[in-house]
């Protein structure tokens, strides 16, 4: 069995660490930053194929996630349950590319005044302020070791190395193909909604509904190569006014915070192996909806 380091503490590195320890590897996780200070934290976290290519892997890597994700929620893991949903489209369009991915998917009409159609199914929703502290739990359960650590380049470290750091892969290996895309969201208090909702119609402003244990996550945009952390007051209001519109069970839903996300976005996600260094970056807004399936490809590598 190898000693493995993975650089990247965030939703990919922790899932490889523990898949890594599973098969029997030492695994130490070292990462600049550590829960809850990730882009993985901000994430709605619905199981969703988004802004990941190329599709054929993609859909491999989805279906594993999915599967475990609902095994992991079958025995009760922190923050993952599984919540129906349906994405809706004004107009008819062809079955959506990712639905092999999933056990069941159902098509309704009219789901929505203004709608034509949706596609529904039940999937996972990951309450990353819960689900990241368990992974970090379940890492040093299994004899790992997380400590925060600037890494300036991989030469430093010895034995096998998994860079899983997403969007400061352009630093730490010179990736000038990673791009930031930024994504702001808002939390609104639970007023009783248990259903997601998602309406990529408009591809520059997805609108999304995320019930959570606690709260609601809405959502969002998708600003490439934007990467300013100020939330911005005028587009909060406009994913507002887009959420209720979606769901008007949120028209007196207060607002109880907001946040703002770089999603790590690459042509195609990059999960290679190049000498010791096994390379697991790239997932754009899909982190958590790959992250079994890559982390078991990155065991597969070694």
């Amino acid at each position: 069995m190898a000693e493995v380091t993975i650089v990247g503490a965030g939703v990919i590195g922790l899932s490889c660490a523990v898949r890594l320890l599973e098969a029997g590897h030492r695994v130490r996780v070292v990462g600049r930053n550590l829960t809850p200070d990730l882009t993985s934290a901000v994430a709605a976290a619905v199981w969703y194929p988004y802004l990941a290519e190329p599709r054929d892997r993609v859909t491999g890597w989805s279906a594993a996630t999915l599967a475990e994700f609902t095994a992991l929620a079958a025995r009760g893991a922190d923050g993952v349950v599984m919540t129906p949903g349906t994405e809706i489209f004004r107009e008819r369009v062809a079955e959506p590319w990712w639905t092999s991915a999933v056990p069941a998917v159902d098509r309704i009409v009219e789901p929505r005044p203004g709608y034509a159609e949706g596609w529904s199914f039940v999937s996972p929703v990951i309450e990353m302020p819960v689900y990241l502290p368990w992974l970090v739990a379940r890492v040093r359960e299994l004899g790992g070791t997380i400590a925060q650590r600037d890494v300036a380049s991989l030469a430093e470290l010895d034995g096998i190395v998994v860079n899983a750091t997403g969007l400061g892969a352009r630093e730490l290996v010179g990736d000038t193909t990673m791009k930031p895309v930024r994504g702001q969201v808002v939390y609104l208090e639970q007023v009783g909604v248990d259903r997601w909702w998602i309406d990529d119609n408009d591809l520059r402003n997805p609108t999304y509904v995320v019930p959570r244990s606690r709260d609601i996550v809405v959502g969002g945009t998708e600003d490439h190569a934007a990467e300013d952390l100020v939330v911005d007051p005028a587009t909060e209001d406009a994913i507002l006014a887009r959420a209720r519109a979606l769901v008007p069970e949120l028209a007196d839903a207060k607002v109880i915070g907001r946040n703002i996300g770089l999603r790590p976005s690459r042509p195609t996600v990059r999960l290679e192996r190049e000498g010791d260094v096994v390379h697991c970056y790239g997932h754009g807004g899909a982190g958590v909806t790959l992250s079994w399936g890559c982390a078991d490809e990155v065991v597969s590598l070694l």
